[in-house]
């Protein structure tokens, strides 16, 4: 009898779990009667009433829900992790606690998984969200196909259901300032695509910030590309170059008794272009370093603080 552990990272989502709960729940139907759910809600340190609106949903239900309540705020990535780490299920899926997602995708999800697959993904082939929010979408998903992993597919995606090998291989890498599902396509297993339109988001307000989407465009080039070391190399050989042709330029004048042209403001400008460039090269370079820095101190992704589960009825 198959296992689904359904895991769902859980930040200021007080609004949302009553409703994400009953959507959820409500999706077993469609499954085979042979099928057993686990639900492993995340609580990533919410500082509103998520916590007390989960323990309500884990009351209702205490055979097949737990409540993990991380003692602060690490992000979602992380905080899939120790709902990963804490599922018991044979095949997990993870899906976000907002419902912009649709549950009944899961279906498909699970039939794919009982052919042999051990990734499927949800991939976001259009979006009802307009405006800015969109357009950043589309050109993040963009650059990191072209710069990044070539094999990820459009649109990005953060619904997937993955079998229990695959979940093992991510609690066994611990990586952090990465990408978490393209790490997921990384491990090479072959994966299927399931497109879809994510709905727009109908409760609540999203936490998901201009500065951590500027995070995680970094952390993926990082952790998945070479393409900034590569392009400081290439600059550095083109302003070398530069450089060099100036310099023959300037001799030959001196060499031929012509007028050096005085050359002032050029100076400065490539002076405070090539100082730009070392400053940039330098910050690039110091990411590198402080993300082996971060690694080497081996400190956890993550602090549980408790889990409720059905050994445990608050």
């Amino acid at each position: 009898m198959p296992i689904i552990s359904v895991i769902i990272p859980c930040y200021f989502n007080e609004s949302n779990i009553p409703v994400t709960s009953r959507e959820l729940i409500a999706n077993e139907v469609n499954f085979p009667s042979d099928v057993t759910f686990e639900y492993v809600y995340v609580d990533d340190g919410s500082g509103d009433g998520t916590l007390a609106a989960l323990l309500t949903v884990r009351n209702s239900h205490p055979h097949n829900v737990k409540v993990v309540e991380l003692a602060g705020n690490v992000g979602s990535y992380n905080a899939i992790v120790a709902g990963i780490a804490q599922a018991t299920g044979d095949c997990m899926a993870i899906i976000t606690a907002d419902m912009q997602d649709p549950p009944a995708l899961m279906v498909q999800m699970y039939t794919y998984w009982q052919q042999g697959f051990k990734l499927i993904i949800g991939n976001r082939q259009d979006r009802e969200e307009t405006g800015l929010q969109q357009v950043f979408a589309k050109v993040f998903h963009m650059l990191m196909k072209k710069i990044a992993l070539s094999n990820i597919p459009d649109g990005g995606f953060d619904f997937v259901f993955l079998d229990r090998q695959v979940a093992k291989h991510i609690i066994t890498l611990q990586e952090r300032n990465s990408n978490l599902f393209y790490l997921m396509v990384w491990l090479g297993y072959p994966y299927v695509n399931i497109p879809y339109v994510r709905r727009k988001r109908e409760i609540g307000k999203s936490r998901w910030t201009l500065k951590k989407k500027a995070k995680l465009f970094i952390d993926s080039i990082l952790a998945f590309s070479f393409f900034p070391i590569r392009a400081i190399s290439v600059m550095g050989l083109v302003l070398g170059l530069a450089a060099f042709s100036y310099g023959l330029y300037i001799i030959g004048l001196r060499l031929f008794g012509s007028q050096e042209p005085e050359g002032w403001s050029a100076l400065m400008v490539v002076l405070l272009f090539v100082s730009a460039f070392q400053m940039t090269a330098l910050g690039i370079i110091g990411e590198y370093v402080w993300r082996g820095l971060d690694a080497a101190r081996n400190r956890p992704l993550y602090v549980v603080k408790e889990v409720h589960d059905q050994t445990k009825v608050v």
